[in-house]
């Protein structure tokens, strides 16, 4: 039998910062760097800047229009170097999560600069006579992240200016069908962190995690080209297939271990329980 925590050290394969840069906006470290990126930007010295600390935008850029300039131009030339393809969805970029918006960035130049990245989960939840039912969406083989594994019943990273509420009503309507009202009785149920590097960059994500008690007749369906279908499987099978295989997207896998825990599936005040439970706040 399998370890329920290699999918958690999986997430968290960086066991320090060494040979990474700080990038800073002002007086806040925003990201990390890789070598390769920030010999990069070194040949961008009017809009970045290197002294002892690392790198940072300059000083005399006013406002978030200007710095969000800055980083836009730099990440047009990031997909010209073939370092990242752009996404066209811009994402918040904050000292830490609950931090004031310091710039917006695209999707795709968060991980190279190895900036804070947050997420909407949503456990999609049947009580039955049987016991708890757990709602999977099998993901499109043409995804470039994870293709054809399971995922929670909806997920999605926060676009700019959004919530991690606000970012689930819409992902629901968009991946599952779920209407906004049955969406809004959704219940915060924590949330989960981890630091992974990768052909990316360096993921710092940060998922808010939601818990949505569904009725039986309720079914989601795709209504975009993201998820190929949803199954409903009893809570213990799904465990299992998490234990013991790798068919879930990675980071799904660390929601999933997070909701055994608060259901009872997996004993949180034992020993594994109490390690599994440290690990889902390995991140930021």
């Amino acid at each position: 039998m399998k370890d329920l925590a290699r999918h958690i050290a999986a997430c968290n394969n960086v066991p320090s910062p060494a040979g990474l840069v700080p990038f800073r906006i002002g007086a806040e470290q925003v990201g990390w760097l890789g070598p390769e990126l920030a010999r990069w930007l070194a040949f961008r010295p009017r809009d970045f800047h290197f002294d002892g600390q690392g790198v940072s935008l300059p000083a005399g850029l006013r406002g978030a229009a200007a710095r969000e300039r800055v980083l836009a131009d730099a990440a047009k030339g990031l997909e010209k170097a073939g370092f990242l393809t752009l996404r066209d969805e811009l994402f918040d970029v904050r000292a830490t999560p609950e931090g004031a918006v310091l710039a917006r960035l695209d999707r795709a130049a968060i991980p190279p600069f190895g900036i804070i990245s947050q997420g909407a989960h949503l456990n999609g939840l049947v009580r039955r006579a049987d016991g708890l039912h757990i709602w999977l969406g099998k993901r499109a083989r043409d995804k470039a992240v994870a293709p054809g594994q399971w995922d929670n019943m909806v997920a999605g990273g926060c676009p700019a200016g959004l919530t991690p509420q606000e970012t689930l009503i819409k992902e629901g309507s968009e991946e599952a069908g779920l209407p906004p009202e049955l969406a809004g009785q959704a219940r915060p149920a924590g949330r989960v962190s981890y630091i992974m590097r990768n052909d990316e960059g360096l993921r710092r994500d940060v998922l808010h995690v939601f818990d949505l008690e569904l009725p039986e007749d309720f079914t989601p369906v795709p209504h975009d080209d993201e998820v190929e279908h949803f199954e409903l499987w009893p809570a213990q099978r799904v465990l299992e297939a998490v234990r013991d295989g790798e068919d879930f997207k990675f980071n799904v896998n660390l929601v999933l271990i997070d909701l055994f825990l608060r259901e009872g599936l997996v004993d949180a005040a034992s020993t594994e329980g109490r390690r599994l439970r440290a690990g889902l706040a390995a991140g930021v």
